[in-house]
């Protein structure tokens, strides 16, 4: 039974240790038939050499029996060892191996091992465990048993056109994507640098790059809006086995509308963090909500319309202080009636979301002529987002008054008789 298997030469070697056995194992299909050698190395580095040796050695000879049955001479020709020839056991190739300096490998074994453990309570678990899995899937299988030290910025440039050529199975990445893998690779680097294996980091921001077009987020203008809740109103109106989805269903839309929240803070809000008060400032009845999202806690006080909605849930399900007010994040019946009211994407080919509830009541708020520094602070994001990513594209945010500014015209002075 194998523990850990690796794939080497584009999926052409396998490297697998079993349970039972302290040493790695190889293999390969060639001419019809597989080939199995235990490689002798208790090391995963060495093994993977031996690997790539073992495997040039079997391809080389088959070539040559399919010719004149004879390979030796083509071995020593290469400067290959035998296939089953003892290989980096010696000192030599221990001594050249030092020589390499550690690996990529390495270095990404250090890192993963500090980085759950330094992050913990700092950066959420979906986010350590998507860096762990952009690391194996991509980085990996192409800088993995390279010397760090051989690391430079043109090498990383000659990866991201790797992948923008090839991608992975067929799928070429986005530009957010190689971003995010960027990031990925110069923490690993920084870890490398940080236990002196290699003297600096070297630059690898990527060339030519642009600003990029600044994209609005996509929402409900108030038309759109009210088209949405009438029509969930209605699916609630229903008699169907779906109906208590429905019910519930359209109730979330009109409390992320009236709150802001992002659709994970919603998942996992529960009844105990929400509490209906009269503020102070203005007046009204609201709810004061303490939120918990990729921000740590913060704290939202919604429109006034959230209050029925957070009632009627309540009443519905009778729910312990503990329990979830919505769970997980309705994305099957939102697909299904945006794709009924065909508002599946704006008119900039931007897809709608459940995050565009959020982004309905930032506009909506900004519309109304709300202060975008309390917006700001009531959603848990800063101003320089929204200013870039909502307030960019409001007319309402546009002061025609000030825009609209003339000089006074000076009277012209009569000549004197």
């Amino acid at each position: 039974m194998q523990q850990e298997s690796y794939t080497l030469m584009d999926g052409k070697v396998h490297i697998y240790k079993r349970e039972n056995s302290r040493f790695w194992q190889c293999s390969t299909y060639m001419n019809g038939c597989n080939h199995r050698s235990s490689t002798k190395e208790e090391t995963l580095t060495f093994a993977k050499d031996y690997a790539q040796q073992w495997y040039m050695a079997m391809y080389l000879r088959s070539q040559q029996t399919k010719q004149t049955g004879r390979i030796s001479d083509i071995l020593k020709n290469f400067g290959i060892r035998d296939a089953f020839a003892s290989l980096p056991n010696d000192r030599e190739a221990s001594v050249a191996k030092k020589k390499m300096g550690p690996t990529f490998r390495e270095a990404t074994d250090k890192f993963l091992h500090e980085y759950l453990i330094i992050t913990k309570g700092q950066r959420s678990e979906k986010y350590v465990k998507g860096q762990e899995l952009r690391i194996r899937a991509h980085l990996l299988p192409y800088f993995g048993e390279m010397p760090v030290a051989d690391i430079t910025a043109g090498v990383v440039q000659e990866y991201r056109v790797h992948r923008q050529t090839h991608g992975h199975k067929g799928v070429i990445p986005s530009r957010a994507s190689l971003h995010a893998e960027t990031v990925a690779l110069r923490l690993i680097l920084k870890t490398a640098h940080r236990y002196q294996w290699i003297d600096s980091v070297p630059d690898i921001s990527p060339p030519y790059k642009t600003s990029g077009k600044i994209k609005h987020r996509a929402w409900f203008s108030p038309d759109e809006y009210k088209m949405l809740y009438n029509a969930s109103r209605e699916k609630t109106q229903k008699n169907s086995r779906y109906q208590p989805a429905w019910v519930d269903f359209h109730d979330y839309i009109l409390f992320m509308a009236n709150t802001g929240l992002r659709p994970d803070e919603a998942a996992r809000l529960e009844y105990r963090d929400v509490t209906i008060v009269t503020d102070e400032d203005s007046g009204e009845r609201l709810l004061e909500i303490e939120v918990r999202g990729k921000r740590g806690v913060g704290y939202c006080k919604s429109m006034t319309g959230a209050i029925l909605p957070f009632q009627r849930m309540e009443d519905r399900h009778n729910p312990k202080p503990t329990d979830k007010i919505f769970g997980k994040t309705p994305r099957g019946l939102m697909n299904i009636i945006l794709g009924e009211l065909n508002l599946k994407k704006d008119r900039d080919g931007n897809p709608r979301t459940a995050y565009s509830l959020r982004h309905t009541y930032i506009c909506l708020r900004l519309m109304e002529g709300a202060d975008i520094y309390q917006i700001a602070k009531n959603c848990r994001t800063s101003v320089e987002m929204i200013e870039k990513f909502y307030a960019a594209h409001l007319k309402n945010t546009l002061d025609a008054s000030a825009i609209n500014v003339r000089k006074p015209k000076k009277k012209a002075k009569k000549a004197p008789k």
